[in-house]
């Protein structure tokens, strides 16, 4: 029986544990790893206002400083998810 996420974006898993979160297949050369840097209160409810996106290579033989494909900072959980998608799908897609 093949892995089934429970939650997923454009076709990829993401998971997440407090403010980390994991966007792609590991079995992929790149996945995603968005860490929320800070929350601001919208209707009774903290959600992510600062977001730290990296595209991080799935090769465990480097360090991570060596993993590190690309980073950058965004404002909402969004926009965070929506300019790495295509960082990943670019890495992915050159590495093919």
């Amino acid at each position: 029986m093949s892995y089934q996420p429970k939650l997923t974006y454009k076709g990829k898993p993401l998971v997440r544990k407090d403010n980390e979160l994991y966007y792609g297949w590991m079995s992929d050369p790149y996945v995603l790893y968005l860490q929320v840097l800070t929350t601001a209160p919208v209707d009774g409810q903290d959600l992510p206002d600062k977001v730290q996106v990296t595209l991080l290579s799935t090769d465990l033989s480097k360090s991570v400083r060596e993993r590190t494909a690309r980073q950058s900072v965004r404002h909402g959980l969004y926009n965070a998810l929506d300019i790495g998608s295509i960082w990943l799908e670019k890495a992915i897609a050159a590495t093919r």
